[in-house]
């Protein structure tokens, strides 16, 4: 028995240009992004017989591969060279997707990382992130960027630069235990209560790419100086970085703000925040603000009734919990 775990992410600044219709064509991307201790963990099991059993929010017994109705699940076997005589379950702190916290990447690269292991081969993060997105972009046809698979496979908190020839550059954001949790005290997640499919909205960003160029290029930018800012403990300024990035964002495509997100987001900067952003492609799922730490009472009274999600940012990406023979 195999058990692994996979953080989800939040993104502070950079999002959408980590898309290939962007970075491929105009200098490369770059993202500053952060793992939280919310997790997708996997357990892999021999099956007695020869067929495939997946559990998630449903439950799959097939006897080929090729039967799986799950994509991710199907191809992430296939990556692995695994066909038959396995049993697959999945737990997620955060179930569903379209939350914009990056679950489908998460679960992309804990499958792999477990699914390897459970043959007895450990891969680096590099090589797990590269796998998760020739899976979800290159198979599946997925219209999503690349951080979501770096950011669970690496962990931390990262600024990562996507270049044209599609090779990633990681490269830690170093910050002390203390630092780590100074940034993790000015951060809060709300939940909207509203789930969207992020695929029709990067799917529109991307066919948008050209027209953007102005606005994608100052949000790479706003990465590096989200980078800076972090570094330098400027919690501030990395609020406004925020606020630029989101402003920016809403006017790639329709669809990535609404009337009820916009009047959320004005409540909360009323309230204290510096800034925020809509977490993934837009549209609902979690709002993220960075705000002072006194500040986290008043915000929250005056967004509620949306649920707070209590996280921290972690340093651990994805690794195997527990291995049995």
């Amino acid at each position: 028995m195999i058990i692994t775990r996979t953080p989800l992410r939040i993104s502070f600044a950079g999002g959408s240009t980590d898309l290939p219709s962007f970075y491929r064509a105009y200098g490369g991307g770059a993202v500053a992004s952060a793992a939280i201790d919310r997790y997708v963990h996997v357990l892999v099991n021999p099956k007695f017989d020869r067929s495939i059993r997946v559990a998630y929010s449903r439950t799959e017994n097939v006897d080929a591969l090729a039967d799986l109705q799950h994509p991710i699940f199907r191809e992430a076997l296939r990556a692995a060279g695994l066909h038959e005589a396995i049993e697959v379950h999945t737990i997620a702190d955060i179930p569903g997707e379209g939350t914009g916290l990056g679950s489908s990447s998460t679960l992309t690269v804990g499958l792999l990382n477990a699914f390897y292991a459970y043959q007895g081969i450990l891969k680096e993060p590099a090589e797990l992130a590269r796998e998760a997105c020739e899976i979800e972009i290159d198979r599946l046809r997925g219209a999503q960027g690349k951080q979501d698979d770096y950011i669970a496979a690496f962990g931390g908190t990262q600024y990562f630069e996507f270049r044209p020839d599609d090779s990633v550059r990681v490269a830690p954001i170093p910050l002390a235990t203390r630092d780590r949790e100074a940034l993790s005290d000015h951060v809060s997640l709300f939940y909207t209560g509203v789930t969207r499919k992020a695929q029709d909205l990067l799917q529109r960003q991307s066919e948008r790419t050209a027209t953007n160029v102005p606005a994608l290029e100052r949000m790479r930018a706003l990465a590096g100086e989200a980078r800076d800012a972090i570094i330098a403990r400027d919690f501030a300024r990395l609020g406004a970085i925020l606020d630029e990035g989101w402003t920016l964002k809403r006017g790639l495509s329709a669809g990535i703000s609404t009337d009820s997100i916009d009047t959320t987001y004005a409540a909360a900067k009323a309230a204290g925040a510096w800034g925020g952003k809509i977490t993934g492609a837009g549209g609902g799922g979690f709002l993220l603000l960075v705000h002072p730490p006194e500040q986290s009472r008043q915000i929250a009274q005056a967004l509620s009734p949306m649920q707070r999600l209590p996280v921290r940012i972690t340093p651990e990406g994805s690794r195997i919990l527990f291995v049995s023979r």
